[in-house]
């Protein structure tokens, strides 16, 4: 069997993708399919046609055409399986048979239908061989991946953790009436509240911009002065490597405020019983308004570190007013938590696991009501000449939050350069090489619970959407707390901690 090529046409034989295994040009592979529809008996239900030097292996697949071009000289019962196998590979990676949808996967479909056949003749393999050898699955990738992203959460933790501190700090010079202490060199001490906040995110966030000339030389002697622990080490190794690789990492600026986070940041007090509550919200919403979706998961999860506390009761309180859908841990007796809000174990005579993390309750809340939305923004482009003027605000409508680190991404056209900022409150960063505009908020609370942001820059209005928000919060959405735990024996109370955190997973405005 010698096949010369592999195409998807359209009825009228036009090419969408096309693959020769032997040498042909565009011309001539062209012509060939664009005579093909030509040859076709609609009389007749053949499923090839012959000319006086190939031969056409088609399938019709609904409005296209599955073609297999090959010699007269070819077996037709193996070019028949062949085009049966090619047949099979277009529906794993195209939805619908379209041609749109074809075009867009073009390239899958190429190297796919390079694994079936080999300068022109089938090699043995199957679907399920196609599948693994395109996926070109690596072990070594994932656990590349899962380390990577393990300590970049470690980065980023430890930077809200200083930018948390320092914001702290500011706020109970405040209290106490002295000056705000101006961190990392920016400026005096005697700027406002909402500058300094701004200076204080600035100082510790900061993109790194690429160096032309080389770095001026250090000492090859380790220094004491940077280091945070072995985790750090890692943290600013993998920097380092990422640096390397041409990226544009977001470091802290100096000795001051890593010295500063040192002395600022308490460690976490847990208990021999500590509980972490964490809920996760997705949401989308139009931009003319209106709720399209949100859904929101939480769960308490336990943890024992002390043997001699494993059978306990956890008293939960729940104050949640908006219809949120509440589940227990299989093993977890229901019916006392139905009666009495107490989360303890079918058995009273078994024990919680130790040293290992239990889910012990989780809730879903889903929902069309605008009145849910934590934090609305509202995004309105409107074009002025060549020009666009944007302007962005957000309002916290659920004023028990307090929301850290809120950071309000705008997609900007490529191109044109950096946008013209009017007003903000709080800061802003330009990422060019993404194209986007970050609108950083240190805290939005009650006391800040809106705010506005207005710029200019050449493009349409379609241009600045989806804007996408991430925030975190140690509070809570739905008011579900544990407020009190017992021994199951003499029910006497047991100290415990708890650790709330609020996170995004996915939060536009499309």
């Amino acid at each position: 069997m010698v096949l010369l090529a592999a195409a998807v046409c359209t009825k009228a034989g036009k090419a969408i993708v096309s693959r020769q295994f032997v040498e042909m040009t565009r011309t001539r592979i062209e012509g060939l399919l664009a005579a093909f529809p030509k040859l076709m008996n609609t009389g007749k239900q053949h499923t090839f046609v012959e000319t006086e030097s190939v031969r056409y292996v088609y399938q019709p697949m609904e409005k296209l055409y599955m073609v297999l071009i090959t010699t007269k000289n070819s077996n037709i019962l193996e070019d028949l399986e062949t085009l049966r196998l090619f047949s099979r590979v277009i529906p794993e990676y195209c939805r619908a048979l379209e041609e749109n949808e074809i075009s867009e996967h073009c390239f899958d479909l190429i190297f796919a239908f390079d694994e079936i056949v080999a300068l022109g003749y089938r090699e043995n393999v199957n679907l399920a061989q196609i599948r693994t050898f395109t996926e070109m699955d690596s072990h070594e990738e994932k656990v590349f991946r899962a380390v990577r992203e393990t300590q970049e959460r470690e980065a980023k933790a430890e930077m809200r953790r200083k930018a948390k501190e320092l914001q702290q700090a500011r706020r109970d010079a405040e209290r106490l009436g002295k000056k705000a202490p101006g961190f990392g060199g920016f400026g005096s001490s005697a700027v406002s509240g909402g500058t300094t906040a701004a200076m204080i995110t600035e100082t510790i966030i900061e993109t790194e911009k690429p160096k032309v000339a080389p770095a001026p030389s250090r000492p090859s002697g380790p220094s004491k002065a940077l280091k945070l622990g072995a985790k750090g080490k890692e943290v600013d190794n993998f920097v380092d490597k990422l640096k390397s690789e041409g990226e544009n990492i977001m470091t802290s600026v100096g000795k001051r405020s890593t010295e500063a986070a040192k002395v600022l940041a308490p460690p976490i007090n847990m208990e021999s019983v500590h509980m972490k509550i964490e809920e996760k919200i997705s949401l989308t919403c139009g931009r003319d308004g209106g709720l399209q979706n949100m859904e929101l998961h939480g769960m308490i999860m336990l943890h024992i570190s002390d043997e001699k506390f494993a059978r306990i009761r956890l008293h939960v309180e729940n104050e949640d007013k908006r219809g949120v859908q509440l589940q227990t841990h299989p093993n977890v007796d229901k019916k006392l938590f139905t009666a009495e809000s107490q989360i303890g174990l079918k058995n009273p005579e078994k024990s919680f696991p130790i040293n290992s993390d239990v889910g012990v309750l989780k809730w879903r809340l889903q929902t069309t009501e605008e009145s849910f939305i934590p934090l609305t923004i509202n995004c309105w482009p409107s074009e002025s000449g060549n020009s666009c003027d944007v302007n962005i605000e957000y309002e916290l409508q659920e004023e028990s939050l307090e929301l850290n680190d809120v950071v309000i991404m705008i997609p900007l056209p490529s191109g044109v350069g950096a946008p013209v900022i009017g007003e903000i409150d709080g800061e802003y960063r330009h990422d060019s090489r993404r194209n986007l505009l970050e609108w950083c908020l240190p805290v939005i609370d009650a006391k800040n619970k809106s705010g506005s942001l207005e710029f200019s820059i050449a493009g349409q209005p379609n241009d600045f959407f989806p804007v996408q928000v991430s925030f975190i919060s140690k509070k809570n959405y739905c008011n579900i707390q544990v407020t009190k735990v017992t021994q199951v024996d003499g029910n006497s109370p047991v100290r415990f901690s708890t650790e709330t955190t609020f996170l995004v997973d996915k939060y536009e405005i499309l």
